[in-house]
């Protein structure tokens, strides 16, 4: 495995003398509020300040740092790191339980580098149909013309993804919840295959957040968090995130530097910010979106609801075990095709329609015309996305308003408007 070639001792972070780094054995609750907070020494700032500058003054620490390549542990350029970017990547490592993380200016940006961190030209690369709807036109559009070849699997089927390996792979790229089917993947599986091919598996965990699994802890080898939806909370931020091993980020952050998608210190602050109610949030985000597909499940309008909760046939072979919880999505499909699943979404009164989730709002959308428009009608069906499908992110109203919400405008006669 070319990855073991990374010998290089490497400390974890990186952080600074001022930045609280916790025992990863606290529960995620005192690592989302203290981990990464930059204690100032002369103001005493119970908040971590935000870092608003492109440049710092140059040191010796700094001549040294570009003497013997360390520059990503010395602030010099904000490009290269801030102590603001520090601060967030600390917390959201010791949340995954990780060495290092790396903050991006997107979930994409997250993903894109990670993939070219750690893979060449000549490799092969694995991953599902029904991964994000960005990810797939990066995997199918771009890599190929970077010289990458890549297969598109089921990812309920372990046995498709071990045929699916060549002598050139290097990666398997999988999420912990498929979107928006929200099937769910046997990590530990994966990880069984990826090792017997001696490839990497790159998670994204998104839709679950290290609330409710930490794939670092079942095998995984990096994981990538579009850090707007549920870490960031509030839609009001784009960023990204990848964790793991040191060896690994420095190798992405790299490559961030190439591509230029480093998160800006306002984003940062905000994320920080955001992550200090990750676990509050997501544990009333998972009972609300479990009692919507419950209710959901036995509407006559409701041709089918998909939640891991269902535990049917896109949940097999998971260990139930490995979830905290499923986070705040269900998708359904509305009887009455596409039409009547849009009249449904103007009657609701809560949430909002718009693209996105993991907010503290409930959001609403059709898959078919926002996140997975550009797949064909064919390529749609093959991952499940049939007429009159429905995704929905539970926020953290209260239940019982969301889904009489529901069930209103459900109703034959629902409410215009």
């Amino acid at each position: 495995m070319w990855f073991n070639d990374l010998t290089r001792k490497r400390s974890a972070g990186p952080v600074s003398p001022q930045h609280r780094v916790l025992p990863r054995t606290m529960s995620p609750e005192t690592l989302a509020v203290h981990a990464g907070t930059y204690e100032d020494p002369t103001t005493g700032s119970v908040g971590t300040p935000i870092f608003q500058t492109s440049t710092f003054l140059l040191d010796n620490a700094s001549y040294t740092a570009f003497a013997d390549g360390t520059l990503r542990d010395v602030p010099i350029y904000t490009r290269y790191g801030n102590p603001s970017q520090w601060s967030v990547q600390e917390k959201v490592a010791a949340l995954e339980g990780a060495e290092s993380a790396l903050v991006t200016s997107s979930g994409m940006s997250a993903t894109a580098n990670t993939i070219f961190a750690l893979t060449n030209s000549q490799s092969h690369i694995i991953s599902a149909y029904d991964v994000y709807g960005g990810t797939y036109n990066l995997l199918r559009e771009d890599l190929p013309s970077a010289g990458r070849t890549v297969s598109f699997v089921d990812p309920m089927n372990i046995d498709a993804v071990r045929a699916a390996i060549r002598p050139e792979t290097q990666l398997l790229f999988f999420e912990t919840l498929t979107n928006p089917m929200l099937k769910a993947p046997d990590v530990r599986a994966l990880v069984r295959v990826a090792k017997e091919a001696k490839a990497l598996l790159i998670v994204d965990n998104t839709f679950l957040t290290p609330i409710n699994m930490k794939p670092l802890e079942l095998g995984a080898d990096v994981v990538v968090h579009s850090a707007t939806k549920y870490l960031g909370g509030h839609s009001d931020l784009t960023a990204g995130v990848v964790v793991g091993r040191r060896k690994f980020l420095d190798r992405i952050w790299a490559q961030t530097l190439r591509f230029g998608g480093t998160l800006d210190p306002l984003g940062c602050f905000l994320l920080e910010r955001g992550i200090k109610t990750l676990a509050i949030r997501v544990k009333t985000q998972n009972e609300n979106a479990t009692a919507i597909a419950k209710a959901l499940a036995s509407h006559p309008r409701v041709k089918k609801v998909f939640h891991p909760t269902m535990r049917g046939p896109d949940f097999a072979g998971a260990d139930a075990s490995d979830y905290k919880g499923y986070g705040g999505m269900v998708s359904f499909t509305v009887e009455g095709g596409d039409a009547a699943a849009e009249a449904f979404m103007r009657r609701l009164q809560i949430p909002y329609v718009a693209t996105s989730l993991g907010g503290v709002e409930s959001l609403v959308s059709m898959p078919a015309n926002t996140s997975h428009s550009s797949l064909t009608e064919r390529q749609r069906a093959a991952i499940g996305i049939g007429p009159g499908l429905v995704r929905y992110s539970a926020g953290i109203e209260d239940s019982s308003d969301l889904i009489e919400d529901l069930v209103d405008a459900l109703a034959p006669n629902g409410r215009e408007g």
